[in-house]
């Protein structure tokens, strides 16, 4: 139920009290305002503030980082050394003194301005930090890796990772807010400042551990501010309409239009009659006198963080022609939509005419417009929405796009259809003056999808045909894409997966010569941001193992003779793909090119992941020798099934063997473990394929992948010679890797049972397949390290031996494999 209030009643804030022309009672019905509301602008800061723990915990394991920290924690103590001891002795007992004592002075202070609540939550923040600091500092940090630890304590095995005294302090600060209060903020981070100096003067502080003491408190912090809430600052519908008579508009009633707290506030002004307050339909034409005169929208300055996060992620990811802001002041917001509203006026497009802006208080902005009757394209009725109404919508786009602006949200809501089936653009906060090309066409794209979304592509290429001609749609086609529109259309086409590729073949059928290729809008696809990340978490394993590997002293330790097995073993691995290959291919193939093909996918393997780069570089291959694209891909396929089940019978042949023999690798690959990750593998899988989103996306990958491999298997099952040839590759392959992973093994003095290599390199290269990084770079030399060390080899054994095998099996090919690649491209092989 909504309230009247009038301006009568007392405010309790004194930036949006009303100004002296408020004397007149003037009703505002609005819903009753939430007491606390979470401001989005806590949240991005609690995410902040984690991420920088997780960075501080992550520096902290890098040798130079360790080496900057105590390097600076030794100038500290060294320079504070020479100062008096009297004065440090002083400075330790007001810091130790004040960082409690002013904290307490200021929660004494809003107590006494009855602002009890606000130290509630800045208590709440500081007893969490303080159990989460002991928590921590007894339990999780002292059982992390020892780099961790050791970077984080200095001075002594009784320094605390995390400081205990300063945590709650930094939590309560920050929970509390000491914002507009200038004096007490100063002297608080003073104090907080002065005892994290007497700590490193000490010896009985880290830098690593202040960070990271820093980051929890703040992140404690922030994420109880968000959880409990901040008292609502957003001004009130009386702090509206007193901001509206400042203007001249004298207010005889006002209500809310909008009940939901998440959206931008609008308001129904009805104001004292004059001419100039008729509104019109911009033609002069003055439009029915309805209950409002003005639609008044509210900018509050806390909503103008909120989405930042996906506006962030989206500005990128993207492609545009001009950079915009994320996140934008109150003022310029301000500036930015009045700026729109006269500019598309200016260019003869319909929208409701912008009749004043102002500031109301320090924590909200309005805008003024002409009130206009009607509803909102998404709330209007299909059987409404003919084609004069259309139309009329793709006219008003004509004349944005013709004086070059782009409105960048053109959604349900972004036109309202008037009582006389007028459309009239709103929503214009986003919109952008002297927009480029691509901009406009994404405005053209999102338009199309719009309407195609409520009405068909049919009905909303014709219309849109009629008004802006066959060469402007036929320019939105390679735009037509799910990332190029806004995040609820994209939501809204998963109900219809075909609308974009039923638009764009009713533009083609229009004029099919007018077909563009498609535009990559995405700087980076989501994959590329899972790989950096898997980079990063690898080099998080393995960079701490590799510093403790001397690379002269690697070298000159090795046995040669086994180096030149390994050398020998990896270069078969590539007659033995070749092999592979050939024997799932009915048509003849010259061996020497096909081996280079394979040479050619070692280079190719290093920007793309190890499974897909030589799938998709033999298949151009075969399709090159005279293959047709069908059966080439099912060759592939075909290769790669039988590749896959070789590998999987072998794994589990081996690891029986292997768990059966009572040696070192008991651990690795005991039968009963083997039957326990088959059967956890299963159930998984069973898990995530009842979601029909996976459960579509693998049948479409394996549909693509293995589509025509049983007729092509039956195809070379025809000939014993092929399936030798096949089955003899695949084999030949492990077993070509085998050995060179046991003579890597060997030359450093080291010998495993061939039973267990085995197991190690198909556990291994079963993980680098599934990794989506380039050659499985990370994820196969940690499988690598962790199981030759589980199988009984020391640490920097195993380190040795993996290194020995990735340089001649991935790196060292790299340049022979471009040669081949570049050589493959001008005999137009590939």
């Amino acid at each position: 139920m909504g309230v009247t209030q009038t301006h009568r009643e007392e405010h309790k804030d004194e930036s949006v009290r009303p100004g002296p022309a408020a004397a007149t009672a003037v009703p505002v019905d609005e819903p009753p305002r939430p007491d606390r509301i979470r401001r989005p602008s806590d949240a991005i800061r609690f995410a902040a503030s984690v991420a920088g723990l997780v960075a501080v915990m992550l520096l902290v394991l890098f040798a130079f980082a360790q080496q900057t920290t105590h390097g600076l924690q030794t100038d500290i103590t060294q320079g504070t050394a020479h100062a008096p001891r009297f004065l440090l002795t002083l400075a330790t007992l007001v810091s130790s003194f004040g960082v409690l004592a002013v904290p307490v002075a200021f929660a004494v202070e809003r107590l006494f301005h009855k602002d009890g609540v606000r130290v509630a939550i800045g208590l709440l923040a500081a007893v969490i930090a303080f159990a989460v600091t002991v928590l921590l500092d007894d339990l999780v940090i002292s059982s992390a890796p020892g780099g961790v630890l050791d970077s984080l304590i200095w001075g002594g095995t009784e320094t605390a990772p995390v400081h205990t005294d300063i945590a709650p302090v930094i939590a309560f600060v920050t929970a509390v807010g000491m914002a507009g209060r200038a004096r007490w903020q100063a002297v608080t981070w003073t104090m907080i400042g002065l005892a994290a100096l007497t700590g490193l003067t000490a010896a009985y502080a880290s830098v690593a551990a202040l960070a990271a003491t820093y980051f929890l408190g703040r992140a404690i912090g922030h994420g109880t501010l968000y959880a409990v809430g901040t008292p609502n600052p957003r001004p009130p519908g009386l702090a509206v309409v007193a901001a509206l008579e400042r203007l001249g508009l004298r207010t005889l009633r006002a209500r809310r239009l909008s009940d939901d707290e998440d959206e931008v506030r609008r308001y129904g002004v009805r104001i004292a009659h004059s001419p100039d307050a008729v509104p019109t339909d911009g033609s002069g034409v003055a439009l029915p006198r309805g209950d409002w005169q003005l639609e008044v929208s509210v900018l509050d300055r806390d909503q103008q963080t909120a989405g930042v996060l996906y506006r962030v992620w989206r500005l990128v990811r993207l492609r545009e022609a001009a950079p915009r802001r994320p996140v934008r002041s109150l003022r310029r917001s301000l500036e930015q939509e009045s700026l729109m509203a006269y500019a598309v006026d200016a260019a003869g497009a319909r929208t409701p005419r912008l009749v004043g802006t102002s500031e109301v208080g320090t924590e909200a902005a309005l805008v003024a417009y002409e009130y206009v009757p009607g509803r909102r394209l998404d709330d209007v009725p299909d059987e409404d929405l003919t084609d004069a109404v259309l139309t009329d919508v793709w006219g008003q786009l004509k004349r944005l796009q013709s004086a070059r602006l782009a409105h960048r949200r053109l959604e349900g809501g972004a036109f309202l259809i008037s009582e006389r089936g007028r459309a009239y653009l709103i929503d214009l906060r986003s919109g952008e003056i002297a927009a480029g090309d691509l901009t406009l066409r994404l405005d053209l794209a999102q338009l199309l999808t719009t309407l195609a979304l409520r009405v068909g592509p049919e009905r909303a290429v014709h219309t849109a045909a009629r008004v802006l001609g066959e060469k402007a749609l036929a320019a939105a086609v390679p735009l037509l894409q799910r990332v190029a529109l806004s995040r609820d259309t994209r939501a809204a086409l998963r109900h219809d997966r075909e609308l974009l590729t039923r638009i764009r073949e009713q533009i083609v059928r229009l004029g099919p010569e007018g077909e563009a290729p498609p535009i990559r809008l995405e700087r980076f696809r989501p994959r590329t941001i899972f790989s950096i990340v898997a980079l990063t978490v690898a080099a998080y394993i393995v960079v701490p193992q590799l510093s403790s590997v001397d690379p002269v002293q690697l070298v000159a330790g090795a046995k040669w003779w086994w180096m030149g097995v390994a050398l020998g073993a990896a270069a078969l691995t590539y007659l033995a793909a070749a092999f592979m290959l050939m024997g799932f291919v009915p048509e003849k193939l010259p061996l020497g090119r096909t081996v280079l093909v394979q040479v050619a996918a070692s280079f190719v393997k290093l920007v793309a992941p190890a499974a897909v780069s030589g799938v998709a570089l033999n298949t151009r291959y075969l399709q090159r020798s005279g293959v047709r694209p069908g059966p080439a891909v099912a060759s592939v396929g075909a290769s790669q099934l039988m590749g896959m089940a070789m590998h999987i019978l072998l794994l589990i042949l081996f690891g029986f063997i292997t768990g059966s023999t009572g040696n070192a690798t008991r651990d690795l690959a005991p039968s009963r473990t083997i039957v326990i990750v088959l059967l956890a593998l299963a159930v998984l899988t069973a898990i995530t394929l009842t979601i029909p989103r996976v459960r579509r996306f693998a049948t479409r990958r394996l549909k693509s992948m293995f589509s025509g491999v049983v007729p092509r298997l039956v195809d070379v099952l025809q000939s014993p010679k092929k399936i030798i040839t096949g089955l003899g590759g695949s084999l030949l392959l492990t077993v070509a890797f085998v050995v060179c992973l046991d003579a890597s093994v060997r030359a450093f003095g080291e010998s495993l049972p061939w039973t267990a290599v085995v197991v190690v390199f198909l556990t291994a290269n079963a993980v680098g397949s599934a990794a989506p990084t380039p050659g499985g770079l990370g994820a196969v030399e940690t499988a690598l390290t962790v199981a030759l060390t589980i199988s009984g080899l020391t640490a920097e054994a195993a380190t040795s031996a993996v290194l020995l095998f990735r340089l001649l099996t991935l790196w060292l090919p790299v340049l022979p494999g471009w040669a081949a690649f570049a050589y493959l491209q001008r005999k137009e092989a590939i």
